[in-house]
């Protein structure tokens, strides 16, 4: 034992000799060098770059993020059950790149570039379409954001390209886990482009059950989610941020936006008013869907707000959001004409639980939610075969409609792995009022509930 401790202590003391020897001569070994060192250093940092992803400078950072959100729906509509695979549009799989370049001590420059991807779309399959695949952009791949940005810390942001418009999420303010996989405003995303079945035949619509909403399935008082826009947005003051957005052919809006803490409470509100315009070029449609005297006199106005309240000590919280819309053009729609049809539409939802780390793993969610959706007149026409048009022998048009949703869920956080698993069940009801084109002649429609389980994860990278 003794001898190999001595052993270790000489070997300690020759490395350490060896060690102060090689720094004695380091500067005449430089000094040998001369110029070559850095040229030596470049060429191996120029073939090691030459095996791995990089940033085309050095000037600009390149950030690499994204996410996966797989889930199983399980779904039945009163005559049929079944189960698809699908990607959870309420936060879809995603990919992305973002960067930015510091230019002086006030201003900075950016950008970021974000594609969505779907193998099989949670808002648009139908039951004899589980992947939901009717058009190209409805699974595969989509461009989210591609945009640059200028930033000034006193002034502001000035931003320019596809993005989220100013009031996008404006109704969806959420503090909590259920954002990723179970919106309490934008009930679409999760089984609504299943068809009505009728509860008089059995049989299944050609309308589905989110074209009930104001037809696009978007809810009223809420902005793009991807609009070729320009967008400018206010420093933070108190908490509090501004901002305003205009996209072609035309589209604006504003919004103001305040997240804070206060009284052992943590607080993100949103408010905004959007105008749409000439809207055919826009994403987010208004009732009218451009069916007014011609398509380029879409006209239609949204406002709308949420708030998300969480109590840190205990974890309760509570989401809710509500939205209006009124279309100035659903009354010249020629189905419409001289009717009066209602131009107005609104919903309004509230989500609420407790969200707290009652284990090593992370948060654990468990909540409750209710959404109501009225809703007005839509240019939205109904076969005369269509099994929910039983009165009336023409084509009809929606004169009103409405939707209730309530379910429950929960979820849990593992840390370790930047991951979310949850489980959530909906159900879904609601009322549909067609008018026969041309005439005051009304028929209620009759269709049966639809039943809704989620189960899945996210994982962010």
């Amino acid at each position: 034992m003794v001898g190999g401790l001595i052993g270790s202590v000489w070997r300690t003391a020759f490395v350490a000799a060896g060690l102060f020897g090689a720094v004695g001569v380091m500067p005449a070994a430089a000094a040998d060098l001369g110029g070559n060192c850095c040229a030596d250093l470049e060429e191996r940092i120029a073939e090691l770059e030459a095996t791995t992803a990089r940033k085309g400078n050095r000037k600009v950072s390149l950030e690499l993020y994204g996410q996966v959100n797989q889930s199983i729906i399980f779904w039945d509509d009163g005559r049929e059950d079944n189960a698809y695979v699908v990607t959870n549009d309420n936060s879809r799989t995603r990919i992305g790149f973002r960067g930015k370049a510091k230019i002086d001590s006030e201003w900075e420059a950016g950008y970021r570039l974000e594609i969505g991807v779907r193998t099989a779309n949670s808002k648009r399959f139908t039951q004899s379409n589980p992947l939901g695949d009717d058009t190209k952009a409805d699974v595969g791949l989509d461009l989210r954001d591609s945009y640059w940005y200028l930033k000034n810390k006193k002034l502001g942001t000035v931003s320019l390209g596809t993005q989220a418009a100013a009031t996008d999420g404006i109704t969806e303010s959420n503090l909590t886990q259920t954002k990723d996989f179970s919106k309490y405003s934008d009930v679409e995303d999760t089984g609504l482009g299943l068809f009505l079945r009728s509860s008089t035949s059995g049989d299944l619509s050609a309308l589905s059950w989110r074209r009930l909403l104001i037809d696009s399935g978007d809810q009223p008082g809420d902005g793009d989610r991807r609009q070729n826009a320009i967008k400018y947005e206010t420093p933070a003051f108190a908490g509090f941020t501004a901002s305003a957005s205009w996209g072609g052919d035309d589209y604006w809006d504003i919004a103001l936006r305040y997240a804070g803490e206060f009284a052992g409470l943590k607080v993100a509100a949103g408010i905004g008013f959007l105008q749409i315009t000439d809207g055919p070029e826009t994403k987010h449609e208004c009732p009218a869907r451009g069916q007014g005297t011609s398509k380029s006199d879409e006209e239609c106005q949204h406002f709308g707000g949420s708030v998300s309240v969480v109590h840190e000590a205990t974890g309760l919280f509570v989401n809710a959001g509500a939205g209006q819309v009124k279309d100035d053009v659903i009354a010249s729609v020629p189905a419409f004409s001289g009717s009066n049809p209602d131009n107005k539409s609104s919903f309004w939802s509230v989500q609420a639980g407790i969200e707290k780390k009652f284990n090593s793993l992370g948060k654990t969610t468990i909540y409750g939610e209710y959404y109501d959706y009225t809703g007005g007149a839509i240019a939205r026409q109904v076969s005369g075969t269509d099994p929910l048009n039983t009165v009336l022998a023409a084509p009809a048009q929606i004169w009103s409609s409405d939707l209730q949703v309530y379910g429950f869920g929960i979820a849990q956080g593992i840390d370790a792995a930047a991951m979310v698993l949850y489980l959530n069940y909906r159900h879904v009801e609601g009322g549909l009022t067609l008018v026969e084109n041309g005439t005051s002649d009304l028929a209620k429609a009759s269709f049966d509930d639809l039943d809704l389980v989620q189960a899945g994860a996210i994982i962010k990278f």
